[in-house]
């Protein structure tokens, strides 16, 4: 039993990692699934449709790798956080689509609790903000939209979770309602501090606790999988989101370590320790990981648009067919011209939360066209990251670790990724090892399951591929940044 078996389920697609007994990765299934859009800002996901994908992908790399469940030592999952779905207790069966963590339907929701004064105390008991990503304002949208739904809550009928919970309840054949605390964080319903769900914020939102999961660590037993759907019966034994996923991936187990993952969004995590780090700066406080019942928090900002910035320009301008191209497409941009893009395509993240901004573009001439339109795109991930830095750093009030260690699709353009370090004025690290992620969530179950080395054995494996130092000079540094605070700040007035 070597084989340890990482379900990445993400955004826009489910994947399978089987990982070897020095954690290398041997085998990856992959399975794209449905995004539906039924309402301007409103996104969801098929819930039976992701599990059909997660078994799929699981089955398709233990098959490809010529590897047998009884080879396997454990099963790590890592999960789009936020993403809400209700089903039911007794069939299963979901009860509306998953409510993705993009989507903005709950917005007046948040703005009405806010109005009412519940925002400080909802900040204090979770570390969170009153917005439309967080889970709890999509479970009080659902109960009270769906007929009787609140009343069968109660009852304990339905249940909820996000989406590593109802992977469990469905691999498990509904024997464990399980969560970890990394994902009971992100949900507007957990106290962080207190390592319970808060029953005031519960009965402010009309959320009957009797369908919130077990909280457990992240490394912990989640019960076996059905002998039918690998061929044998697994134990799933880590499970973390997966921002905090590859925070552990990363290696950032210590105070003042920083990490920032490129995907979709991106996501930059900064392990503040054992003691949470209230923001003055409009970051999160979140947990990174808690082991042996002790939770390590860390400061969270969240950019919405980060490669999706990529995916607008190939699938909504149609400008480049592979986002590989928007890379060498920026290149040819002329240099004399100022382009900037503010990505508000589903709203500002961190550290503005404006739920209701909308994208803009700033400095078009005559000239202007595809290139920069290209080099705007990727420069926006650079201002958005800059943004969380200098935030993070000010609420942190130490001298946080100056470099900064990236994953995620996007990490691997060595453009953007000098773009990113002249934009920070700091070193960029690219580790080898760029399924951090999925890394993470095999870690923490390969370590429960005693096949892989404790935490600072595991550190000292990171290793790194390339070190991008800045090369932007600082008054040239200054005028961008500050060109795109003020592209930002027309954005938002508009």
């Amino acid at each position: 039993m070597t084989f340890i078996l990482a379900i990445d389920q993400g955004t826009t697609s489910t994947r399978a990692i089987l990982f070897d007994k020095d954690m290398n990765p041997v085998q990856i299934a992959q399975r794209e699934f449905t995004q539906h859009y039924p309402r301007a800002g409103w996104v969801e996901h098929d819930p039976e449709e992701i599990w059909n994908a997660t078994v799929a992908v699981c089955r398709a790399a233990l098959e490809q790798a010529g590897v047998s469940a009884a080879e396997v030592a454990g099963i790590g999952i890592t999960n789009q956080r936020e993403t809400t779905v209700i089903w039911d207790r007794a069939s299963g069966k979901p009860i509306h689509n998953a409510i993705v963590w993009q989507d903005r339907r709950t917005t007046a929701i948040c703005a009405g609790l806010r109005e009412a004064g519940h925002g400080d105390m909802i900040s204090a008991r979770t570390g969170l903000l009153l917005d439309p990503y967080f889970s709890g304002t999509k479970v009080k949208w659902l109960l009270d939209m769906i007929p009787d739904a609140r009343a069968r809550a109660t009852r304990g009928e339905l249940l909820f979770g996000t989406i590593d919970s109802f992977l469990i309840w469905r691999l498990t054949g509904g024997r464990v309602h399980a969560t970890d605390a990394t994902n009971a964080a992100r949900t507007l319903l957990y106290d962080i501090h207190r390592g319970e769900w808060s029953a005031e914020i519960c009965d402010l939102l009309g959320v009957p606790m009797a369908m919130l999961p077990e909280v457990r660590d992240s490394a912990a037993d989640f019960g076996e999988t059905e002998a039918y759907i690998l061929d044998g019966k697994l134990p799933i034994l880590g499970v973390a989101g997966d921002q905090q996923a590859a925070t552990i991936g990363q290696a950032c187990f210590a105070p003042g370590m920083m990490k920032s993952t490129y995907g979709t969004g991106c996501f930059a995590l900064l392990n503040t320790g054992g003691v949470p780090v209230a923001s003055t700066h409009r970051m999160l406080t979140t947990i990174a990981y808690q082991l042996d019942g002790k939770p390590t928090y860390a400061l969270e900002g969240s950019i919405f648009i980060a490669g999706a910035a990529v995916q607008w320009l190939r699938d909504g301008l149609g400008i480049i067919e592979t986002a590989a191209q928007s890379g060498e497409l920026a290149a040819q941009a002329d240099p004399a011209q100022a382009v900037t893009l503010v990505p508000a395509f589903t709203g500002l993240g961190a550290p503005y939360w404006a739920p209701e901004c909308r994208g803009a573009v700033f400095g078009l001439t005559r000239n202007s066209g595809p290139a920069e339109f290209a080099r705007a795109a990727l420069e926006s991930v650079a201002f958005q990251t800059r943004d969380l830095w200098e935030a993070m750093r000010a609420d942190w009030g130490q001298e946080a670790q100056v470099v900064l260690r990236v994953d995620g699709g996007m990490s691997a353009s060595d453009r953007t990724m000098q773009g990113l370090a002249d934009i920070l004025g700091a070193p960029v690290d690219r580790p080898v090892m760029q399924e951090t992620t999925a890394l993470g969530a095999a870690w923490l179950a390969g370590m429960r399951a005693g096949v892989y080395p404790g935490m600072e054995g595991f550190a000292e494996g990171w290793a790194l591929d390339r070190r991008f130092e800045p090369a932007m000079g600082e008054a040239a540094r200054a005028a961008a940044y500050g060109r795109w605070q003020r592209a930002v700040t027309a954005a938002m007035a508009f």
